[in-house]
């Protein structure tokens, strides 16, 4: 457990990559590890995986199971999935959940929602801000740059963790999220984005 001063459960975190397939689900097992409640979700239209060549993807609807998935890419060219480490992140994923979820589908409430990349950043705003709110409480919209690969999802889900613990070492983070993000950027010398929406 980390320190005693810090609650990592009176944070409600979400994770948001496009496919919910290696950054987010990088992320969701790193700070679950951690204790922190994190749940995690893609905001594309499919699941996107690299498939044989650059313009052939494997193309997944969301629902699909993790399992699922795994055994169709075996059948398709199981060393060419293992050597690009999709069969890896897959394995990891199902002992996490059961398949990729769709944010804009999720019911649940979270107090803060970090993205991976601009463009879900901006998937996510527009959601947010089209749906209507049900009690108006705060929730902070949070974006981190991370590139769609396994080494990069694999510093990018240290960054989150570090992220999330400074957060989660706030007694009122409505207030302080200024302060810690500003720390939290000059840390780690990439660019934040945040946004306040409502729930």
């Amino acid at each position: 457990m980390a320190n005693n001063d810090i609650d990592m459960n009176n944070l409600r975190i979400a994770i948001i990559c496009s496919s919910n397939m290696n950054r987010s689900m990088e992320a969701h097992a790193f700070l679950a590890k951690k204790g922190f409640y994190v749940k995690s979700y893609g905001t594309g239209d499919k699941v996107k995986l690299p498939g044989s060549a650059a313009d052939k993807p494997n193309i997944y609807d969301f629902g699909v199971s993790y399992d699922e998935i795994y055994n169709d890419l075996i059948s398709k060219d199981k060393t060419l999935y293992t050597q690009n480490g999709l069969l890896h992140t897959l394995d990891r994923n199902r002992r996490i959940k059961t398949k990729p979820e769709k944010f804009q589908e999720c019911t649940e409430k979270f107090d803060i929602l970090i993205t991976c990349e601009e463009r879900v950043y901006d998937q996510v705003l527009e959601y947010m801000e089209n749906k209507t709110p049900s009690d108006n409480s705060i929730v902070h919209v949070i974006n981190i740059d991370i590139q769609d690969n396994l080494e990069e999802a694999t510093i990018g889900a240290f960054l989150i963790s570090d992220m999330c613990t400074m957060m989660a070492k706030s007694d009122d983070l409505d207030n302080d999220i200024d302060e810690v993000l500003h720390s939290f950027e000059e840390k780690c010398e990439r660019p934040i984005l945040h946004s306040i929406v409502f729930n």
